[in-house]
């Protein structure tokens, strides 16, 4: 398989994800939807989660065997273990931090983030702040969610290499499934929060673009540190985005609801990855 045609395939895969985008600017939604809605999307971002720490955790696994069989040095096996750990923590608390930075001074207290907004309490000045926010929300799960496409597009990009075609080619369809239901993942959360049509187009571009571009470096560049380092980021930015919608979503109520959603997008997310693993991704 060519560059060109792993290049072409490999955005095929990505930008799927704008698939379950323009479900975020249906109208009236009552609040059950919106947890539903929302909670699906959490139940997708756990499998994420699930499922790039898996990766990761498997990527030190292989360094502390080598060490173990003397093909690694102690310090090859510390260093993936430091990787990971940074990785995760920049994803996690880097990601928190840089969020409250982005927020405007000027927004009143939010307990819980804008999500946390009953809809009987808001004015129209909190309304606007607390579309700002959800908005930074759903972007911020684009970029989580992006990262955690680089190192799907990494794995594209080095089994075309390599010269394993049917592998490329069962992992490119079953992360193009697997994408198709991230969309879900960005709007889910944003609740009354209609999004404008630009908007999606970039939480698109953040999110889906990244396979893209991994496809492309994975064909040239077959690097385990890279990988692991993105899975790390990606694990710790899906976590804490997971912590955020949960905390918005509990003062609708639903709770049953939202948790049998949660299920359905997690094994919504199985079955999309099942087409990964039967090609031996």
């Amino acid at each position: 398989m060519s560059f060109a045609e792993t290049a072409l395939l490999g955005a095929l895969a990505g930008f799927t994800i704008f698939l379950g985008l323009p479900l975020g600017r249906v109208r009236r939604l009552d609040d059950r939807a919106r947890v539903g809605l929302a909670m699906l999307a959490v139940g997708i971002l756990a499998f994420i989660f699930v499922d790039v720490m898996e990766h990761a955790v498997g990527l030190l696994e292989d360094a502390v065997l080598g060490f173990k069989d003397g093909s690694h040095t102690l310090g090859h096996a510390i260093g993936f273990a430091a990787l990971l750990a940074a990785g995760f923590a920049l994803g996690l608390a880097g990601l928190a931090t840089l969020e409250r930075r982005l927020r405007t001074r000027s927004m009143p207290p939010m307990a819980g983030g804008a999500l946390d907004v009953a809809p009987a309490e808001r004015s129209p000045t909190t309304v606007s702040h607390a579309r700002k926010q959800a908005l930074q929300t759903g972007m911020t799960i684009a970029l989580a969610i992006g990262l955690h496409n680089f190192a799907e597009g990494l794995a594209i990009g080095v089994s075309a290499s390599t010269g394993e075609i049917a592998l490329a080619t069962v992992l490119i369809v079953g992360f193009a499934l697997h994408n198709a239901t991230e969309g879900l993942g960005i709007v889910g959360p944003l609740g009354a929060v209609r999004p404008s049509w630009r908007w999606l187009l970039v939480a698109g571009l953040v999110g889906g673009g990244p396979t893209f571009v991994g496809a492309m470096v994975g064909y040239s560049v077959n690097s385990a540190p890279l990988e692991l380092a993105f899975y790390a980021l990606a694990g710790g930015a899906v976590l804490y985005v997971i912590g955020e919608i949960w905390n918005g979503m509990r003062r609708y109520g639903h709770r049953e609801l939202g948790l049998w959603m949660l299920s359905a997008g997690f094994f919504l997310g199985v079955a999309t990855d099942m087409v990964v693993a039967y090609g031996g991704g």
